[in-house]
């Protein structure tokens, strides 16, 4: 995850925004023979952006219109790029429809918010979209039996650094946006994310999945029990986010895999494992060492250590880890609310430490 910069952060706008401000100069564009240089849209909080119109043209019955994406100070991978609406009419009765031009991606499995074979424009930028659409049929008095077409040059590269290959989700990125606003740093995009993959593996029935801290666990966890791609939740530091959301939408077994450092974190009983959001306590480190039987020397030791991967070698002849797997099991039993949970303990060479789970108590 990127560094969070000094003081204070600039909001952006969601790849949903910025569909529906270039559909709706597209519209406008349609309907009067001539493309505004910037367009305001409405917001569902209310707030009413202004763009800039970029790429603008009409051929025939089609017009299309484009946003440059600002995400402020977040740092989305669709920063700068452009979102692309071309709007033309369809048959009266028709309605509105959406589609996904190159750089969208089209839905492939089930579970998530669309289903098999619809381009991936979420359902809350759908809405946005519409409103605004409303807006302009209603000052012009048209229909909307119009074909709705978004595009993103590079999309599919985008895509890549996304989850959206392993969501099933193909060809490009997804448009979303709930309240069109990117809030910086929010991390509310990856936690959703995190929702959308344990969907996709209950809608495949799957019966076991693994939340990884990085790609060192995720690679061991996946070697451990042969899992497949769509097993594989991206959790990073949201250890929280990813229990509590399987809480009320449980699969019969989960694995937590990560480094020392982080299953430290949550064995102290912290969810989020980012480091600016929670610290190794490494007197409460001292203290479990004290209890598998570390000598006095060696709790002193731990209390004054840089690291946790420290604090590790110098209790290289004591069951650490595997005492770490036990307490961040139990954490994680706590906030899953029972179930089968197990944790995985890995090195930064991805090998395996230490293992809890049911019946290694």
């Amino acid at each position: 995850m990127a560094r969070k910069p000094d003081g204070p952060l600039r909001k952006g706008w969601t790849t949903g925004a910025c569909a529906a401000a270039a559909a709706k100069a597209a519209f406008q564009a349609l309907l009067t023979g001539r493309a505004p240089d910037r367009v305001c849209i409405r917001l569902p909080k209310g707030q009413t952006p202004d763009f800039e119109v970029v790429d603008a043209r009409i051929e025939g019955g089609r017009a299309q219109s484009a946003i440059v994406k600002d995400a402020g100070d977040d740092p989305d991978v669709t920063h700068g790029a452009r979102i692309v609406a071309a709007v033309e009419p369809g048959p009266r009765g028709s309605g509105l429809i959406f589609r996904a031009g190159p750089g969208v991606g089209t839905v492939t499995k089930a579970g998530l918010p669309l289903p098999p074979g619809e381009p991936a424009i979420n359902p809350k930028p759908r809405e946005i979209i519409r409103d605004n659409l409303l807006d302009v049929a209603e000052a012009q008095d048209a229909t909307l039996d119009l074909s709705v077409t978004i595009s993103v040059p590079g999309g599919e590269a985008l895509a890549e650094k996304t989850w959206n290959p392993r969501l099933g989700i193909l060809g490009g990125i997804s448009i979303l946006g709930t309240t069109g606003v990117v809030v910086p740093f929010s991390c509310s995009a990856w936690i959703h994310s995190i929702h959308r993959g344990i969907d996709v593996a209950r809608a495949e029935g799957l019966h076991h999945v693994a939340g990884s801290t990085g790609n060192a666990s995720e690679e061991t966890v996946q070697r451990k029990f042969d899992l497949p791609d769509s097993a594989l939740i991206d959790m990073g530091d949201f250890a929280g986010g990813m229990l509590k959301y399987m809480r009320s939408h449980p699969l019969p077994r989960v694995t937590i895999a990560g480094g020392f450092a982080k299953l430290v974190k949550l064995a102290q009983g912290n969810l989020d494992l980012h480091s600016a959001r929670s610290q190794v306590d490494f007197d409460e480190l001292a203290l479990t060492v004290s209890r598998i039987g570390g000598s006095e020397d060696l709790a002193a030791a731990v209390r004054t250590a840089n690291t946790a991967a420290e604090v590790l070698d110098l209790c290289a002849d004591l069951p650490l880890a595997d005492t770490i797997a036990r307490q961040a099991r139990a954490v994680g039993l706590a906030t899953l609310g029972g179930g089968g949970l197990d944790v995985l303990v890995v090195d930064r060479q991805g090998c395996e430490l230490a293992f809890a789970g049911a019946g290694t108590e």
